[in-house]
């Protein structure tokens, strides 16, 4: 018999797409969830060993405990990351819109292919809209396409979802926008590492929860302003479905000094 543990809040697809949508959660719970997923990723990625290749990663495949917690799940399309080109898989999998465009031409499954395909999650909980809709125009059906459009003639504005553009700083969605933009870079070298993902979403979740102070603060006064809770990560923290050590953990506070 297999054990599964309970999700009541679904997939995050359904958080952003569903009936209801993410119609009363702000930035601030979006990106945690960015966060929360980046991390678990990272986690695959960075520190699992041998290295996890995901494979398909998408909103559906994220799911959302009581707390709106993200769990990363569907390990169907994951690899163990290959050591030399013999071990590439000649197949493409994954799902239409998240997919990365090296990979469609390679065939070639690396660490930043995961990273492109998160770029793509990060743009739903961004705009609220799905990441490829046979409805819409031909033009509009990539989100991706339609964002980095958007990006290049200066119209970010235009594509962020209504219900967090007017209560959200437009320097922070900025940022947030610019990471999801490094994430699609087309050239896969040019991305950035899912570990580099998390640690900058940490930072920019952080600027959210505590907007008055400065980017350059003193080190033992910003880990005093953030309290307990970052020093309990110091312990163990959670990545969704994973954990951390101690002397991981340290590595991520490092940023801040």
């Amino acid at each position: 018999m297999l054990v599964y543990e309970f999700v009541p809040n679904n997939t995050l697809f359904q958080f952003i797409h569903g009936d209801n949508g993410c119609h009363n959660f702000p930035l601030s719970t979006r990106l945690r969830i960015a966060l929360e997923s980046a991390q678990a990723l990272a986690y695959l990625h960075s520190w699992a060993s041998p290295p996890i290749l995901h494979g398909d990663v998408k909103s559906s495949n994220i799911l959302l405990d009581e707390n709106y917690a993200a769990k990363v799940s569907d390990f169907g399309a994951s690899i163990l990351a290959p050591t030399d080109k013999s071990q590439f898989m000649t197949l493409v999998q994954g799902t239409c819109g998240y997919l990365d465009p090296e990979y469609m031409q390679t065939c070639q499954l690396t660490d930043k292919s995961d990273v492109y395909s998160f770029g793509v999650v990060l743009l739903e909980l961004l705009t609220g809209k799905m990441a490829f809709n046979l409805e819409d125009p031909e033009m509009k059906r990539s989100l991706s396409l339609r964002f980095l459009s958007a990006m290049k003639q200066d119209r970010l504005i235009d594509i962020i979802d209504d219900r967090i553009k007017i209560d959200s700083d437009s320097a922070l969605l900025e940022e947030v926008a610019e990471l999801a933009r490094l994430c699609l870079e087309m050239v896969g070298e040019r991305r950035p590492a899912m570990r580099d993902v998390g640690e900058k979403l940490d930072r920019l979740s952080k600027v959210m929860q505590h907007p008055w102070v400065p980017v350059q603060h003193n080190p033992e006064e910003m880990e005093s302003l953030l309290g307990e809770s970052s020093m309990a990560i110091l312990e163990m923290i959670s990545t969704g479905n994973f954990s951390m050590e101690k002397r991981i953990v340290q590595g991520l506070l490092e940023s801040w000094r």
